[in-house]
């Protein structure tokens, strides 16, 4: 039953107080929100869930899982530090790795869901005792002399007002100002991991980041899941490598450091050279997209791009394990009228948008083709295409 109609039942639980009825519709509402997000949750009896904007803004399973990937045999038996703990879903999930852990989090009804989910045997390893609970702000948790393997640290992405924000220096807590001390409280081979936004701007986060006295190095991982990047993961003391991948496509992860994307060479498509009898189009995934390989995805693949600000490539070949999305192409068009009434229209560096597009060709959305609006070599220019 959905929360809205379940809501309109109140007369049926008169047993209830208000408050345990506005805690059974909120239990209701997480179980229902969080269900394909976290599924191992829903099989655990009597697990809590908290209010809707903290089931909102946590961590997947398949996302705590992945960070719970990076550090494995890096930080084992160790002790791991979570000091914005929340709905505590990164925090279950990174304790399978940890002796101990320990959960930081002011918000005080946060901390009482914690300390109860904490408590229920899950699997081994996970839970069962093996996570504090410390009712307190970041700041104020770093006054004590503890070390730790590892730091992890997700910042509040909105102001005191509720905006978001998207500067690194603008979350809380203010990672920038508290690197030396969190510095001070990791072992000699303790790590920092920092989640960010996936609207951040990730050069200059990592430039703002290894401006200090002690600089770090980062490794970088770009998260996916099916297509979308759900969250951009700093990881301190790495090799500045970069690795872009999308968790529901496990062949597609691509790994590189900038130095390489900056060092290749781009061969452009002119807008002349495209033979449409024999041509495939070929677009990254939303990781690598986000990573900036432009070049490199090109080089890699030996691919051609179809201008310089397109981050679209092309190939008379077909690449069948291209880390992305890939057509073939039918025809180039060159007028707007078509033999067809329906069709998925896109466009990328074009100057029209997909709805504008749409109109002009008089198509309606559906259909197994695709028509790809582009420049290639500065060029507008139209595709029929159909999925590879």
């Amino acid at each position: 039953m959905q929360i809205a109609d379940l809501a309109l039942q109140r007369n049926k639980y008169k047993h209830l107080s208000d408050e345990e009825w506005r805690w059974f519709l909120q239990q209701e509402e997480g179980r229902q929100r969080t269900a394909d997000k976290l599924p191992s949750f829903a099989l655990i009896n009597d697990w809590w869930y908290p209010v809707r904007l903290s089931c909102e803004q946590c961590s997947s399973e398949l996302t705590a899982g992945y960070k719970t990937s990076i550090v494995q045999d890096k930080c084992q038996n160790g002790k791991c530090l979570d000091l914005t703990g929340g709905y505590g879903v990164d925090t279950y999930f990174l304790s399978e790795q940890f002796a101990q852990t320990d959960y930081v989090e002011q918000n005080e009804e946060l901390c009482r869901i914690a300390t109860h989910n904490f408590s229920l045997p899950f699997r081994e390893g996970a839970g069962v005792g093996s996570i504090s609970v410390h009712n307190t702000t970041a700041e104020a948790f770093l006054e004590q002399t503890n070390q730790y393997d590892l730091i992890f640290i997700d910042p509040a992405r909105r102001d005191s007002h509720g905006s978001k924000v998207f500067r690194l220096a603008d979350c809380t807590p203010n990672v920038i100002t508290l690197l030396p001390l969190l510095q001070q409280h990791l072992t000699p081979n303790g790590r920092l991991m920092l989640k960010l936004s996936p609207m951040l701007d990730i050069t200059q986060a990592v430039k703002e980041l290894t401006s200090t006295k002690n600089p770090l190095t980062w490794d970088i991982h770009i998260v996916a899941v099916k297509n979308e990047v759900k969250e951009v993961l700093l990881l301190s003391h790495g090799t500045e490598l970069i690795t872009a991948i999308d968790l529901t496509q496990k062949e597609q992860v691509f790994t590189f450091t900038r130095e390489e994307e900056m060092s290749s060479l781009l061969s452009v498509n002119g807008p002349l050279s495209l033979n449409t009898s024999n041509l495939f189009l070929y677009e990254p995934n939303a990781a690598i997209l986000k990573a900036g390989a432009y070049k490199l995805i090109a080089r890699r693949f030996g691919l051609k791009k179809a201008d310089t600000n397109t981050h679209l490539y092309f190939s008379d070949t077909l690449i069948s394990d291209f880390p992305g999305r890939i057509w073939k192409v039918e025809k180039a068009i060159t007028n707007s009228k078509l033999q067809i009434s329906t069709a998925n229209v896109l466009v990328r560096n074009y100057p029209l948008s997909a709805e504008a597009l749409k109109k002009r060709m008089h198509l309606r959305d559906g259909g197994a083709l695709f028509v790809i609006g582009c420049r290639v070599g500065s060029k507008p220019t139209v595709f029929l295409c159909e999925r590879v």
